[in-house]
């Protein structure tokens, strides 16, 4: 379904998220494609109860068998010179959702993601967040309107002790990829976590 395909897979600093993303990858090779990781700044140098950065570089590289890149001028190229088939976003924050929404491009992921847009290809956006029902509501819905935007269908991981939280069950990258290259959302957009 995605052979042969080549897809940019950003990757924001949603630490918590990233043992979720290190199997899609493979899922993602079985299927066909060459992943090429990029990731912001904070996901290069931060330190979490999740691992440092040096350790989730370390394994991206592994899974994905390429070099991670993790500058604007090295995420550049993927305009006309060097273009992805799709982008994805996986996980992405309330902070790159609002940049992304807003056309602030300041870290290497949005702009592998808006030189991807200016392709005329798809960006699949992958969400994990906290406030995506509260202040950043608004971005979500600008995002669900921009034309070659699609998501990984989403839903409220803790809705009693996390009312505004919502994440993307990242499960569905491969058929929510599968659809976004057709410049068809995956439905249902909105999912109950179990």
């Amino acid at each position: 379904m995605l052979q042969g395909k080549r897809i940019g897979l950003g990757i924001t600093a949603s630490h918590c998220t990233y043992d979720q993303i290190l199997p899609v990858i493979s899922a993602l090779q079985d299927n066909g494609a060459t992943v090429v990781p990029i990731i912001t700044h904070s996901v290069l140098t931060a330190a979490t109860r999740f691992g440092t950065g040096e350790e989730w570089i370390q394994r991206i590289e592994g899974a994905t068998g390429e070099k991670v890149i993790s500058t604007i001028v090295g995420a550049e190229p993927f305009g006309p010179s060097n273009p992805v088939d799709i982008m994805i976003i996986a996980p992405m924050t309330g902070n790159s959702i609002s940049k992304f929404a807003n056309a602030a491009t300041d870290s290497p992921v949005l702009m592998a993601a808006k030189a991807t847009l200016r392709n005329g290809s798809p960006v699949l956006l992958g969400i994990s967040t906290n406030d995506a029902l509260g202040l950043n509501g608004q971005n979500v819905m600008k995002l669900l309107n921009m034309k070659n935007v699609f998501f990984i269908p989403f839903g409220q991981d803790d809705p009693f002790k996390k009312p505004n939280s919502l994440i993307s069950d990242f499960t569905l990258m491969v058929p929510a990829a599968a659809a976004a290259l057709k410049y068809k959302q995956l439905q249902p957009l909105l999912i109950i976590h179990e």
